[in-house]
């Protein structure tokens, strides 16, 4: 690139001016050369203290390194903190209703325990008028067992006597004995001599009445269900052509027990193991009337010894 010559000569007409307008003397320069000196020892410093600021940056960045992964660190941990802070709200929502339901149980357990306490209190009354009982009650005791003393002393006193009534009832009891063997013996000679006059009776009474023909009466046992039944009187007959059996019961004294009794353990199942025309006859020395009105009842008859 070229200059024109009025460029040039504007130029160094310039320079000359500013060479004349700097004037530096000796003490200015020697100053100046001071403060170049001062500058060279402060760079040198600034450069001193600028390799420090880089190992210091450096350490700096190492830090900001470590401190950028704790603080993703922490972001994780702060994500995990929040969830349980989550968790821990819901709980604690979990934890508020239950306290709820908890000051209701607590309510109702301060009225319980309001009416707890008047039951105490009543209690506690009647606790009072129990001990006032209680002293009333030792002193009667004390009475009742000055009374026991006398009752003891008399029941020695009955001891000793029991046992000598004990000693005469032994001897009542052997004759008792003794006396029920002579009166079963005169028993069965009764009965045995009450059978032998139905024998006689019955076959009579049954034909005039009944006009049953049997020729004899007999005790039998028969067998029924595993069972022996005994039968005072049995016989076997013909009412026009047809087989009719007798069986009967003696006793000196016939009542409404004794026909149903022998309805049920002789007639009745005899009845069902032989089947056929079956008559039943109870004969005794005394018919009381509520032996005639059963036997009707029950389809029986009934037989004094007088009757003929």
């Amino acid at each position: 690139m070229s200059i024109s010559a009025e460029l040039y000569e504007f130029i160094v007409k310039v320079v000359e001016d500013k060479i004349k307008d700097i004037k530096v003397t000796r003490e200015e320069f020697d100053k100046l050369a001071s403060i170049v000196k001062e500058l060279v020892n402060a760079q040198k410093r600034t450069e001193e203290r600028l390799n420090s600021l880089a190992e210091k940056v450096e350490e700096l960045a190492e830090a900001q390194k470590r401190t950028e992964e704790r603080i993703n660190s922490l972001a994780k941990a702060q994500e995990k903190t929040e969830e349980r802070i989550n968790e821990l709200a819901k709980r604690v929502d979990e934890l508020a209703e239950r306290m709820d339901q908890l000051a209701k149980r607590v309510d109702q357990l301060t009225e319980a325990q309001i009416k707890t306490e008047e039951r105490l209190n009543s209690l506690a009354e009647r606790v009072d008028e129990l001990v006032k009982a209680q002293r009333e009650t030792e002193k009667r005791l004390n009475s009742l067992a000055e009374a026991q003393r006398k009752t003891e002393e008399r029941l020695n006193e009955l001891a000793e006597a029991q046992i000598k009534t004990e000693e005469r009832f032994a001897i009542l009891i052997e004759a008792f004995t003794n006396l029920r063997k002579e009166v079963g013996k005169l028993s069965e000679t009764i009965g045995f001599g009450l059978e032998d006059i139905a024998r006689v009776v019955l076959p009579g009474w049954l034909y005039r009445n009944l006009g049953i023909d049997v020729d004899r009466l007999e005790r039998k046992y028969i067998m029924i269900n595993g069972r022996e039944v005994e039968v005072n009187l049995y016989g076997e007959g013909r009412r026009d052509h047809e087989k009719i059996i007798v069986i009967g019961e003696c006793k000196s004294r016939i009542y409404d027990r004794d026909v149903e009794s022998f309805y049920n353990q002789v007639y009745k199942p005899l009845k069902e193991k032989l089947g056929g025309s079956l008559v039943g006859v109870l004969f005794g020395y005394l018919i009381h009337p509520s032996a005639q009105e059963k036997a009707e009842k029950l389809g029986l008859y009934v037989v004094a010894s007088y009757q003929r």
